[in-house]
């Protein structure tokens, strides 16, 4: 077993990757070498979350670099996207229902693509501008990170509530 990772092209030819027995994933290298138990690691999870994703071994150490996960066939790219889901849990929001006062900290009520949620946001140093300008990331006060891919997507209200923290 080899501790140097392997970097792929675009198009990676002669890496497979499948699901043992007990559910994890087994990378096979093209030279034949297979890492038992390998988990994906975004570089970039926000801002560019289809782009430069690592498996890494049990060890910690990166098995191969894939520079773009659309460049992997169908069903490569379904056992990472699988594996990254069970393990990355960044709700969206797409509305804000109420704020509990426009001072600091405060509790909101949103409807997130995972259902409704309450937050506290207890600074709005808390709230922070992506890469670009209409998306944002909220930090809660128990850790949770929701996103806001797009404010000029939201309803008028939700827009309304948000920039009083902005």
């Amino acid at each position: 077993m080899t501790n140097h990772p392997t970097s792929l092209p675009d198009a990676a030819p002669g890496f497979t990757l499948r699901r043992n027995d007990y559910g994890r994933l087994v990378l096979r290298l093209p030279d034949g070498s297979e890492h038992a138990g390998v988990v994906p690691v975004r570089a970039f999870p926000i801002a560019a979350p289809d782009e430069g994703v690592s498996l890494v071994g049990l060890d910690g150490h990166e098995r191969i670099w894939i520079a773009r996960l659309d460049a992997l066939p169908a069903a490569q790219r379904q056992l990472i996207d699988e594996e990254l889901a069970s393990r990355e849990f960044v709700p969206i929001i797409q509305g804000i229902t109420a704020v509990s006062s426009f001072s600091t900290p405060s509790t909101w009520t949103v409807n997130t693509d995972r259902g409704e949620a309450r937050l506290v946001l207890k600074a709005e140093d808390d709230i922070r501008r992506l890469g670009v300008r209409t998306s944002l990331l909220i930090a809660s006060s128990d850790g949770v990170q929701f996103r806001v891919p797009d404010v000029t997507a939201l309803d008028r209200q939700s827009r309304r509530l948000l920039e009083r923290f902005l």
